[in-house]
């Protein structure tokens, strides 16, 4: 199975299965030196755990993150670092009766056609708990970006049709503070309450919200980027469309831009640099040194308790309803991870520009 290794200098491989017993990631080309240990990775994997929210599921592992290779005396070696995390409440046998079907909106058929064979306890390779990988390799990577004084920070900026008020990421100084003080990760405290109000009344429907994760890049200096084919745009696309449950993805203005001028999407400049920012920090696939602004658009969680029609292999209809232990809602435990994905790209991009101008 091609298609698990990510980066090109800054290079990480991720492996294992929602119900195997570990998962984990192996990097490759992070410099020496670094100060790592575990505490630096737990308090990324912390936030990507279940959290007492009406979101989130029961599932209730510790991922705990254990450093195999690589770190000596707290710091990188330079050679491969291995990350494990293993599975401690996996619970198999929920999935028994769907062993023989395919669930609507899972990997579930896509994968059986490809390989002829499929790993039915939670999805395999194909569920959400194999990010806990990428989240733990994303932590080495911040570490890194975060000494050449790049800062990211991912947020909810919608679930379902409620939508934070943007004031309040221009006119509330402490927004970032308020993102980690409430289990949505939402910069707008009112927005929050509603958000959980109305994630309650999906649960009691027995159905799934999807959402929007907007991401911000703070201090990343200009000349980042490789064109034509590595541009940064199109690698963050990339990785962040790599997240199962991203269906579109935003940078700057994104879709609005086919609507309106050029005069209207031009950033114009004077003697002190841009003075606004449509392109979202982005030209020609190098990075201007403005803020970087994207936005991941999730899709509902598609294991929901309402029937639904499928088939089995022999294509023999059947009606289910999925139970066992879900999220409600992608939001907020995908925010960490899109933080993780960012965070790579850029670990990986500021490396191959030491290489282009030392």
């Amino acid at each position: 199975m091609a298609g698990n290794t990510f980066g090109a200098l800054f290079r990480v491989t991720t492996w294992g299965e929602s119900h195997g017993p570990a998962l984990g990631a192996v990097i490759d080309g992070c410099p020496a030196g670094l100060d790592l240990n575990e505490d630096d990775i737990q308090q990324a994997l912390d936030r990507r755990r279940p959290s007492s929210g009406v979101a989130s599921t029961s599932r209730g592992e510790k991922d705990q993150v254990e450093i195999l290779s690589g770190v000596f005396e707290g710091r990188t070696t330079g050679t491969p670092i291995s990350l494990l995390v293993r599975n401690a409440d996996a619970r198999s046998l929920n999935y028994d009766d769907l062993k023989d079907i395919f669930r609507p909106g899972h990997g579930d058929y896509a994968y059986w056609k490809k390989y002829g064979i499929r790993d039915w306890r939670g999805g395999g390779r194909a569920s959400g708990r194999e990010t806990v990988a990428r989240v733990a390799a994303g932590a080495v990577a911040r570490k890194l970006i975060v000494a050449g004084g790049i800062e990211v920070i991912a947020y909810t900026k919608s679930i379902g049709k409620i939508e934070i008020d943007p004031k309040s990421l221009t006119q509330d100084q402490n927004w970032k503070d308020n993102v980690l003080q409430n289990v949505l990760y939402c910069p707008d405290p009112i927005a929050a309450a509603a958000m959980e109000e109305k994630l309650a009344v999906v649960r009691k429907e027995g159905d799934t919200l999807g959402g929007v994760v907007e991401i911000l890049i703070q201090g990343c200096p200009a000349g980042l980027g490789e064109p034509v084919f590595d541009k940064m745009d199109a690698d963050l696309a990339a990785a962040l469309m790599s997240i199962g449950t991203v269906k579109a993805v935003e940078i700057g203005d994104g879709c609005a831009v086919a609507v309106q001028k050029g005069s209207q999407v031009n950033d114009p400049m004077d003697a002190k640099g841009f003075t606004k920012n449509s392109a979202g920090g982005i030209l020609a696939g190098i990075t201007t040194g403005q803020d970087m602004v994207l936005r991941a658009y999730c899709k509902p969680i598609p294991s929901i308790a309402l029937s639904q029609q499928t088939v089995d292999p022999d294509g023999q209809k059947h009606s289910i309803k999925i139970q066992g232990r879900h999220d409600i809602c992608v939001i907020p435990r995908i925010v960490p991870v899109c933080e993780a994905m960012v965070c790579l790209v850029l670990a990986d991009h500021w490396l191959r520009q030491k290489a282009v101008r030392p």
